[in-house]
C-alpha cells in the first residue's frame, strides 16, 4: 500500500472520501483546463516569435529604429508569455505528479479502511449472534429440565412415591423422558 507520504493523513469515513473525491474530480478538470492553456499559450508563443522574427528580417537600413521598437515590444511580450507558459506547466505538472496521485491514493486507502472497518463489524455481529444462539439454546435446555422436574414432583405427589421414582418412570431407559406417559 502507498505510504503515510503518499497520501493525505484523514480519517477513513465515507464523508471524508466523497470530499477527497470531489477533491480529485476538480483537480482531474483543473489539470484539463491547465494544459489546454499550456497549449494555448504555446501556440501564440510560437506565432509571437514568428512575428519577431519576420520584424527583424523586414527591417532595413531606414526602418532599423523604428522596427527594433516593435521587436523589443514583441520580445517583452515574447518573455511574459514564456514565463506564463513555464507557471502553467509548473502547475500541470504538480496537479499531474503530485496532487492527483496524492488523492488517488487517498481514496484508495478510506476504500480499504473502510472494507475492513465493514469485515470487522460483520464478524462481530456473527460472534454476538453465536453468543446469543447458544445462551438461547441453554435456556431451552434449562426450561425443559425445570418441566421435567416439575412433571416428576406432581407424579410423585399422586402417586405417593419419592421423587427419585417418579423421575425414573418418566424415563424410558436411554435417558429420554418418554413423552406418551399422561398422568
Amino acid at each position: 500500500m502507498a505510504g503515510q507520504g503518499q497520501r493525505l493523513n484523514v480519517v477513513p469515513t465515507v464523508t471524508v472520501m466523497g470530499m477527497i473525491k470531489a477533491r480529485l474530480a476538480a483537480a482531474t478538470r483543473g489539470h484539463a483546463l491547465l494544459k489546454k492553456k499550456s497549449d494555448a499559450l504555446t501556440v501564440q508563443f510560437r506565432a509571437i516569435l514568428k512575428r519577431i522574427v519576420t520584424a527583424k528580417e523586414a527591417v532595413g537600413d531606414s526602418m532599423r529604429g523604428a522596427s527594433l521598437s516593435l521587436a523589443e515590444a514583441l520580445y517583452t511580450s515574447f518573455l511574459t508569455l514564456d514565463e506564463a507558459i513555464k507557471t502553467t506547466n509548473r502547475r500541470v505538472n504538480a496537479l499531474e505528479h503530485v496532487v492527483k496521485p496524492q488523492l488517488e491514493n487517498t481514496v484508495t486507502y478510506i476504500r480499504g479502511e473502510l472494507d475492513e472497518q465493514e469485515r470487522e463489524e460483520f464478524f462481530r455481529l456473527k460472534k454476538i449472534q453465536a453468543v446469543k444462539q447458544r445462551e438461547l439454546e441453554r435456556q431451552m435446555e434449562s426450561a425443559k429440565l425445570y418441566a421435567g422436574e416439575k412433571v416428576a414432583g406432581e407424579v410423585a405427589l399422586k402417586r405417593g412415591v419419592s421423587l427419585g421414582t417418579a423421575a425414573t418412570m418418566l424415563d424410558n431407559g436411554d435417558g429420554q423422558r418418554d413423552e406418551d406417559i399422561i398422568f
